[in-house]
């Protein structure tokens, strides 16, 4: 059976981390996207992906 996902019973220090997590990641996406458009690699575009794909699921509270 399946825990429910409680974040109060996480490590202070883990809180922490994952609230700098969700402040910086949009800042990142946006930096990032800009930077893909100007310089578009298969890195940058990679990159951009993998940042968007942090922030939704920081955002809809997945991890």
């Amino acid at each position: 059976m399946r825990r429910r996902y409680n974040p109060y019973s996480l490590p202070p220090w883990l809180r922490t981390v994952r609230a700098v997590c969700c402040q910086l990641a949009v800042p990142f996406c946006i930096f990032q996207g800009i930077r893909t458009i100007f310089f578009p690699t298969t890195f940058d575009v990679i990159l951009l992906s993998i940042l968007v794909l942090l922030a939704v699921a920081l955002y809809l509270e997945w991890f």
